[in-house]
């Protein structure tokens, strides 16, 4: 299982002019007692920040939104080479269309095909 946080927020530029509701895509994905969420900040740069599930519920006072998927890929998330946060989370979740480029086109489509309950 992997979690999607979608966030209305960033401090890029770019993405604050192109994107619409959602401006950052981070995967969460759960391990024992923790989860880890896998913060994009640039092409060769991916910060591991450790959460609790209580953390979630904060987040989301703040204006992010979680969608729980089960994806069949398994990938190593240090090792991927994305050139931004929507192509970095496509790539952690298997999905594979060029003409997702912002985190509202991913959300969009995750909910298309999304089984399980939102957060």
């Amino acid at each position: 299982m992997i979690i999607i946080g979608f966030s209305n927020k960033t401090s890029k530029i770019i993405p604050r002019l192109v994107c619409r509701k959602f401006k950052h895509v981070a995967p969460i994905v759960p391990d024992k007692n923790k989860l880890v969420m896998y913060q994009f900040v640039h092409r060769k740069k991916i910060e591991k920040i450790t959460l609790k599930y209580r953390d979630l519920e904060i987040l989301k006072k703040y204006g992010w939104k979680f969608i729980c998927i089960d994806p069949d890929v398994k990938n190593n998330f240090e090792d991927m080479r994305a050139f931004s946060c929507v192509q970095f989370t496509k790539k952690a979740i298997g999905i594979i269309n060029p003409t997702i480029q912002t985190p509202w086109g991913l959300y969009k489509k995750i909910n298309q095909f999304n089984m399980l309950n939102f957060f």
